[in-house]
């Protein structure tokens, strides 16, 4: 387990340089200064020239104003008479049929008889033909290292 040995000898070294600090040094006078302190010396009193806003006093007591209900009446618009529904009297084939007889073609439509014309396909070159005018610029490929042929 060479993590563990490694946390123990980097570990044991850190501590050993903490005691020997410890040891060197003079310990601080700021502790004894505390322990020392007593109620009888004088408070420091720190004023600051900026003041907090006043105190927002909510009184809850007093009745809340609310404004007056205005009460309006709705109208119903008139509905137009319903005309008599022909599609609904009409089977389902009825009204594909119906449908269809509706339908006006486009103008521009060509007749159904010919095949649609296939698309023309695009070829994608390997390598992309050079920019008259502009030089090939190369570049250099990192090493393949690592797994799954990536590069980091």
């Amino acid at each position: 387990m060479p993590i563990f040995r490694y946390f123990m000898f980097v570990g044991g070294a850190l501590l050993a340089l903490l005691f020997a600090a410890d040891f060197i040094w003079p310990a601080s006078p700021a502790p004894q200064t505390v322990a020392g302190a007593g109620y009888d010396q004088p408070l420091i009193r720190i004023r600051s020239d900026r003041h907090l806003p006043d105190r927002v006093v909510l009184d809850t007591n007093q009745p809340t104003i609310a404004a007056p209900v205005v009460t309006t009446a709705a109208v119903a618009p008139a509905k137009p008479p319903a005309p008599a529904d022909v599609l609904a009297d009409m089977s389902a084939k009825a009204r594909v049929r119906e449908t269809f007889a509706q339908l006006t073609p486009k103008a521009d439509a060509k007749p159904r008889a010919q095949a649609p014309a296939q698309p023309r396909r695009r070829v994608a070159r390997a390598h992309p033909a050079p920019q008259r005018g502009q030089p090939m610029m190369l570049v250099a490929q990192q090493p393949h290292f690592g797994l799954f042929d990536t590069t980091w």
